[in-house]
Order: C-alpha cells, then structure tokens, then sequence
C-alpha cells in the first residue's frame, strides 16, 4: 500500500511538475491563510479584484514566457502596455477615431515594439537585457510625448463608446442586484491555451524550445534562428498590447507613469510557474499559477493591514525562491547552468525534420 501511494505521487508530480506543483499549493496556501486572517478576503467582490489584476499581467506574462524560453528577457512589456494604452486612448478621446480602431492600434502598437526587440536581439545581435531596456525607455518616452503627459481616460461604460469594457467584465442583474462578472477570465484563458498549444504542439514553438536549449546546435541542424527568436519577441510585444487594452478595460484613468515595474510582476509570475530562466522549457499553465500567486498577493495583502508595497518584498522572496528550484531541477537533471551546455530537444515532431526545412525558411 506504502508503495503505491508512493507511485501515485511521483506520478502526479511527474504529470504537473515538482516547481509547479509548489507553486500550485503556495497559491491555495495563500488565499486560505489570507481568507483566515480577514474572512472579508474571501467575498465574491474580493475574488473579482483578484481577476481584475491578473488580466494584464495574466497576458503579459504569457507573452514573456515566450522570450524566456528562447533564453532572453523582455523588460518593456510594462512600459508597452502603458505606451500602447495612451496612444490609442488619445486617438479615440481626442482625435475621434472608432473604438474598434483603437483596438487594433493598440496590439499592432504592441506588436511593432516587439518587432523592434526582435530585430535588435536576433539581427544587431544586442543583449536582450540591453535591448528591451532600450526599448522599455523609448516606449514610456513615446506614451509621455504623444499624450503631453497628460493621463488618458477611455470612454467609461456608461457610454456607448465604452462597450469594449464588456470583454473584461460585466455587470448583470441576478436577484434584483447588480452583479459583476468577470469575463476577462473566459479571455485569458483561451489565450492562454491557445499559447500553450503554440509552444508544445507547433513547429514554431518547438524551434523556440530549441533555441533556448542551445542555440548554436539548432542553428547547425538548419533553424532560422534569427526568424523563431523575433517571432518570440513578437508574440511577447503583442500580447503587452492586448494587455494594454485588458488595463483601460479595468480602470478608468491610464497614467503616462503608469506601467514601470509590471514587467517584473510579469516575469515573477512566469519564473514562479516553472519556465526555466536559461531558456530551453516553457509552460502557460505554470505561467498562470505564478500570475495568480501575484494577482493574490498584491489583492490580499491589504486585507492583513500591509501597504501594497510590502508587495515588492514579497515578490522578491518568491522570484529568488523560485530562481532556486530552477537551478535546483536542473542540477537534478544533471544538467550543467550554463546554456551551451543544455541538449537540443526534438524539434521534428510538429513538422519536418529541419534540415527538410531549412531551405523553405
């Protein structure tokens, strides 16, 4: 009998993960210790909040997994997000322009910054750490300029302008009483499994798994590396765009300060879930649970008489924590930290063999 339970949890670690696992207990351990301490914490507006701060991070952390899978980083998506949101808020509150339009504005704001990171890491061969840093300056620069400083306020939900407001939540009359629903969740989540099906299931995200595994290996076997890697950082630069708009969805008011340091919360999130920071493995899944920790955390912490900022502690402690299982698991796995050192995954599965493909790419 001892040893069956003892193969049932090495089976359902093997299944999730031993980092996710954690960080899937840490989550459930938090919000009862929390929900203990003030049983106000566990109303139903309460767990709307939590919902509320996991979109944009929910979907820039899942666009950054990409990029730190291929062994990089994207520190501008907090900046992008802010950069993409005043834009395309100012074109639809000063210059008249359709709603609708200023959505697209916004991604394609998003997606052309991510471009930007792409082109600088793959093709000029500049740091990643360098290049996004460049980039998160440049975006909170352009947001500031276009807008004069000023803060932008997107059209609330009491006009007809502000419908867009309905994809993240709504409010809905049950027993006489106003009731707000969080369908921004419904959203994420089928990004999120849209994005996990990209990194596991397609020949893209394989090669993007292999790039992060070892670089110059992939490169030898006929991998357009330079091609894969941008379109990491495209995917990570988009989803900060729809992650600016998920922002002026929730709140009212899109300050050009606004954005610094929702990078970190992002990368925190991911890191915590279980993506190795030197590339070569990436999961949404465990993305989420790390989101979630931090959605919970920056939520509840107020309810335990801490000012938001004991946030900053906290997400440093589990980040570092979280760094630690990572080396951990790869000292386990006998591998060496250094990324050159790291073996290639198959990346034939989704498609031909790279050699057959090389010449299409």
């Amino acid at each position: 009998m001892g040893e069956n339970k003892k193969s049932i949890g090495k089976t359902i670690v093997g299944a999730i993960g031993a980092q996710k696992l954690i960080a899937l207990l840490a989550l459930v351990l938090i919000y009862v210790v929390f929900g203990l301490i003030n049983p106000a914490f566990r109303s139903y507006p309460t767990l709307v909040s939590i919902f509320d701060a996991s979109y944009y991070i929910g979907l820039m952390a899942i666009g950054v997994t990409f990029a730190i899978t291929t062994g990089g980083i994207d520190l501008s998506i907090g900046t992008v997000l802010t950069c993409s949101a005043l834009i395309s808020g100012s074109l639809i509150t000063k210059y008249n322009f359709p709603v609708w339009v200023g959505l697209v504005i916004c991604v394609l704001i998003g997606a052309l910054f991510g471009l930007m990171n792409g082109i600088m890491v793959s093709y000029m061969k500049l740091p990643p750490f360098i290049a996004t840093l460049g980039t998160m300056m440049l975006s909170k620069g352009l947001g500031s300029i276009f807008t004069k400083a000023q803060s932008v306020a997107w059209p609330q939900s009491s006009v007809a302008e502000g419908w867009f407001r309905g994809i993240f939540k709504i409010n809905v009359m049950i027993n006489d009483k106003m009731v707000l629903i969080p369908t921004g969740f419904i959203l994420l989540m089928v990004i999120a499994v849209v994005a996990a099906v990209v990194l596991n299931k397609t020949k893209p995200g394989r090669y993007i798994m292999a790039l992060g595994s070892n670089d110059e290996a992939t490169r030898l076997s006929g991998v357009n590396v330079a091609k894969w890697r941008t379109l990491a950082y495209i995917i990570s630069g988009t989803l900060a765009g729809v992650a600016g708009l998920a922002y002026a969805a929730i709140y009212s008011t899109i300050l050009p300060g606004a954005g610094g340091g929702f990078e970190l919360d992002a990368i925190a999130g991911v890191v915590i879930g279980g993506t190795s920071m030197s590339g070569g493995y990436g999961t949404i899944s465990g993305t989420l649970i790390g989101v979630f920790i931090m959605s919970v955390l920056k939520t509840g912490l107020p309810f335990i008489g801490l000012q938001t900022h004991y946030q900053q502690v906290a997400t440093g402690i589990v980040l570092v924590f979280a760094v630690f299982m990572d080396v951990l698991n790869r000292r386990k796995k006998g591998q060496s930290t250094k990324r050159s050192s790291r073996p290639v995954k198959s990346i034939g599965k989704a498609g031909d063999s790279a050699e057959k493909t090389a010449k299409s790419e």
